[in-house]
């Protein structure tokens, strides 16, 4: 098996030109192109929900970074999510990124046209078609701890491309025991257009999550054109045990490229190159599947905001 590469670099804040100066560093040993000119690049971030904290997303200096770079390089960029709860453009306005996006000719788009999928495991999703038609898929996850899944990063952030509520219908129909919820993610792995995995470390969150954990210094930007390779990376730079994470093990079992450690090279840093960072997973993992009430609740609150945009 060829050697995957997996850029590391130590990043200590937010600066959007330092973000697009690392993008610069890591194309080459990447294998960007030297000019996106004519191609559409849409940049998936973590955006949750308006109303989550905003250490919870990707951080709108870094967002605005990689933008940067790729505008710089001739590309049409856009920007979009399916958040749970509300719009991506409410979700883009409350946590500053658009803001920091201004003056930057990226276009904000909503994640909802559906493409009805079955995917290899039998579970029929709906994907949202705006993230799928691109030249390029720039994922942007955050680095964060899990209560259900351990740690989020380049792989779950792409359960965001399945639309809206219909994650949290996912999480019902098929995350008890025997579901097929973990093999589902892994499955969308192999639908994705052309794609690129920049995970925003600089700042983390740990202990708890994914939306009220604490915040760590990580001062981490991770890269990989493979996003498997790119989560095994993290993990070992964590100091974090691999099995404990239900999508590396899922990986790993199907013996996916990325998911061996002796497979991934790195241009820049070593993950021991950040050893002792202190980055702290759940000791217990919540189960998958979503109580009916909560799925009530969030099916209720979606109406109201629905209803109710500016909320």
């Amino acid at each position: 098996m060829n050697a995957i590469p997996v850029y590391l670099a130590r990043c200590a804040g937010y600066d959007r030109a330092a973000v697009a100066s690392l993008v610069e560093e890591m194309a080459g040993p990447l294998g960007l192109a030297s000019s996106y000119a004519g191609r559409t690049v849409i940049l998936k971030p973590n955006l949750i929900s308006a109303s989550a904290s905003s250490l919870a997303c990707t951080d709108a200096g870094f967002i605005a970074g990689v933008a940067l770079w790729f505008l710089d390089h001739g590309a049409r960029v856009r920007i979009g999510d399916s958040p749970a709860f509300g719009t991506a453009v409410r979700a883009l306005r409350q946590h500053g990124i658009t803001a920091a996006l201004r003056g930057l000719a990226v276009e904000p788009v909503e994640f909802v046209t559906p493409v009805p999928t079955v995917l290899p495991c039998g579970c029929a999703v709906d994907l949202a078609a705006e993230g799928l038609d691109c030249d390029l898929l720039v994922n942007l996850p955050k680095i964060k701890a899990h209560n259900q899944m351990y740690v989020t990063l380049a792989v779950k952030n792409i359960f965001g491309l399945v639309i809206g509520m219909r994650k949290a219908m996912l999480h019902m129909r098929e995350g008890g025991r025997g579901g097929r919820f973990v093999a589902a993610i892994v499955d969308l792995l192999d639908l994705l257009p052309p794609h690129l995995a920049i995970a925003d470390g600089i700042v983390a969150m740990h202990r708890d999550g994914p939306l009220n954990g604490e915040a760590l210094a990580l001062g981490c930007v991770a890269a990989s054109g493979n996003s498997i390779a790119l989560d095994t990376a993290l993990l070992s730079l964590l100091e974090l045990d691999p099995s404990r994470s239900p999508l590396w093990r899922e990986a790993a079992r199907r013996g996916l490229a990325g998911s061996r450690l002796a497979d991934l090279v790195y241009p820049a840093v070593p993950p021991a190159a950040f050893a002792g960072a202190g980055f702290s997973a759940p000791a217990e993992l919540n189960g998958i599947r979503f109580d009916p009430f909560r799925f009530l609740r969030g099916m209720v609150r979606r109406f109201v905001l629905a209803l109710h945009p500016q909320l």
